[in-house]
């Protein structure tokens, strides 16, 4: 058994923004409200091996990964998965970006299995990501069209 998500959000911004400022790394934790920071470890063509690091849970702990990403400016879609699984066998997501009626559709699929020793199963990494996904896709949205349309970044 393996867990899916697949979440998506109209943006009202060009293209080429949505895409500049979704795949500015760097930037992440200026973006998304759960990262703390990113570190760029390599760089092999477009591909970014980083290390992606969270605020801290309500636990107290700071989850830190590293996964390797490659985007295609081509296709305007992006491969990714964790390098470093953590509580995860596996996990793999991938963003396409689509142009519908002038807005940007940003979808992420993220594919994974949980470990059998991981604090949730696929049900329930299914159900949070799912939650997560929407808080953090909207809070990009809200940027990215401040940026687009009030020349913010």
């Amino acid at each position: 058994m393996a867990g899916h998500t697949d979440n998506s959000i109209l943006i009202d911004a060009p293209l080429d923004t949505v895409w500049e400022i979704t795949n500015d790394l760097e930037n992440w934790p200026e973006l998304f409200s759960e990262y703390a920071a990113v570190e760029v470890l390599e760089h092999d063509g477009a591909t970014v091996t980083f290390r992606l690091t969270m605020h801290p849970d309500e636990n107290g702990t700071v989850w830190s990964w590293v996964s390797r990403r490659t985007p295609d400016p081509k296709t305007r879609t992006v491969e990714a998965h964790r390098l470093e699984t953590g509580p995860f066998e596996f996990m793999d997501i991938r963003w396409e970006y689509t142009v519908e009626d002038d807005r940007v559709r940003m979808r992420w699929i993220q594919d994974f299995h949980m470990k059998p020793q991981a604090p949730v199963d696929d049900a329930g990494m299914t159900e949070h990501l799912n939650r997560n996904t929407a808080v953090q896709m909207k809070l990009i949205k809200d940027k990215v069209e401040a940026a687009a349309h009030g020349g913010l970044r």
